[in-house]
């Protein structure tokens, strides 16, 4: 509630609407109406207060890593010829051109920590190491079968560097 503080000392200032219509206010909120005689003053004061949410709908936010259709698919079929519903770990690490390279590998979801972050991306259920997650926050992962430059490409915004091969890059944290 965005009013915390109310006076005891004298009570009379503060009255709640004993007869306020329902509809005029919305169900979570408490107007306080201050008596003209009591401060001296020509109009009435009113204060208004109203209670929302502090926590933020999650609906219409953007995953932390997404994935291209294309992307979506090769991982789907590659889940699928190993014959076991696994999900996929995904971080950094230290090495390659740049200093960190990208690392991918389908595990059994038994095996997640406690401080990972899991991600579901379209039915693909993703992990990821909190320190990992710093570097991967907002990537996308697209996926080409392209004879020349096919693969797996990372479009990561932290990028401040990246390789020629694009499987490694560089960041400031």
């Amino acid at each position: 509630m965005a009013l915390s503080a109310i006076t005891t000392h004298c009570p009379s200032l503060v009255r709640l609407p004993a007869n306020a219509p329902s509809t005029s206010l919305p169900p979570t909120s408490v107007s306080f109406r201050l008596s003209s005689i009591s401060l001296s003053r020509r109009k009435p004061v009113s204060i208004r207060s109203t209670s929302i949410s502090a926590v933020p709908k999650t609906e219409g936010l953007a995953p932390a890593i997404s994935l291209t259709d294309s992307a979506l698919k090769h991982f789907n079929k590659m889940r699928s010829e190993r014959g076991e519903d696994l999900c996929l770990r995904i971080g950094v690490k230290q090495g390659g051109c740049s200093g960190m390279s990208y690392t991918m590998d389908f595990e059994s979801k038994a095996n997640a920590r406690p401080d990972d972050s899991i991600i579901e991306y379209n039915g693909l259920i993703m992990v990821c190491d909190p320190k990992s997650l710093l570097f991967l926050y907002g990537m996308q992962l697209d996926y080409s079968d392209a004879l020349i430059g096919g693969g797996f490409s990372f479009k990561n915004p932290n990028a401040t560097q990246t390789c020629g091969c694009g499987k490694s890059f560089a960041a400031e944290m």
